[in-house]
């Protein structure tokens, strides 16, 4: 049974965040601790609560503090939070920026409410999910000299071949878990060399090392977004 999902909403129009909110709570694994207008009310809450959301379902365009600097400044301070951006803008420049600075994942608000559910499921377990448009804007972005998000050009020999295991493996939205049954080792083994490839390609979080894998060719990956 998943355990209970903490998830905190922030987005400057009242009316949607409790309209979100009304969806979420119909969730028996989802618990909604708060609500933000602004960047800066969440920094705020994180620095005085003593109930971590796991997820923050963040806006972009939002007063004082918008939601790409907010994110930026979480992703640094509480790396443990996945923050999903949840906007009106889907522009390339967006998703890139929003990815740049450590969003576990990207949804337009015309999504619909089941793909709402799903994606904040799949960042909760798996650490990242992007649909169809996100990878798209990802491999264009291969191809593009604004688009190197990783600092090192990394060789592909500078990974051992169990660190391109788990990275495959990753790339597949296995949990630490699954991984380590597949490849006969603990859990705190898969977590050593998650380590290890965060710190070697510098990426920030899971959906960096996705994007790394892509990016640099080391692994082919075909999501399902169905």
């Amino acid at each position: 049974m998943m355990p209970k999902i903490n998830i905190l909403i922030a987005d400057d129009e009242e009316l949607f965040r409790k309209g979100i909110r009304f969806l979420l709570e119909r969730e028996s694994e989802f618990n909604v601790i708060a609500e933000a207008e602004n960047g800066q009310e969440v920094i705020n809450f994180l620095s005085s609560t003593e109930e971590f959301p796991d997820v923050i379902l963040m806006d972009l365009k939002m007063p004082v503090i918008n939601g790409v600097e907010a994110t930026e400044i979480i992703h640094i301070a509480y790396p443990n939070i996945k923050i999903i951006a949840l906007t009106s803008y889907g522009g390339k420049a967006f998703v890139t920026n929003m990815i740049d600075v450590g969003a576990s994942s990207y949804l337009l608000k015309d999504t619909n409410p089941k793909t709402v559910v799903h994606t904040i499921k799949q960042v909760f377990t798996k650490g990242f999910y992007y649909d169809a448009n996100v990878i798209k804007i990802i491999n264009e972005n291969i191809h593009s000299s604004a688009g190197k998000r990783i600092k090192r050009d990394l060789d592909k020999n500078l990974l051992s071949k169990r660190e391109v295991d788990v990275l495959e493996l990753i790339c597949q939205e296995n949990s630490t878990k699954e991984i380590a049954e597949k490849l006969f080792i603990s859990p705190r083994t898969v977590e050593g060399h998650r380590n290890n490839l965060l710190l070697k390609t510098e990426a920030k979080n899971i959906a960096g090392l996705v994007i790394y894998g892509i990016q640099k060719k080391i692994i082919e990956v075909s999501l399902d977004f169905d």
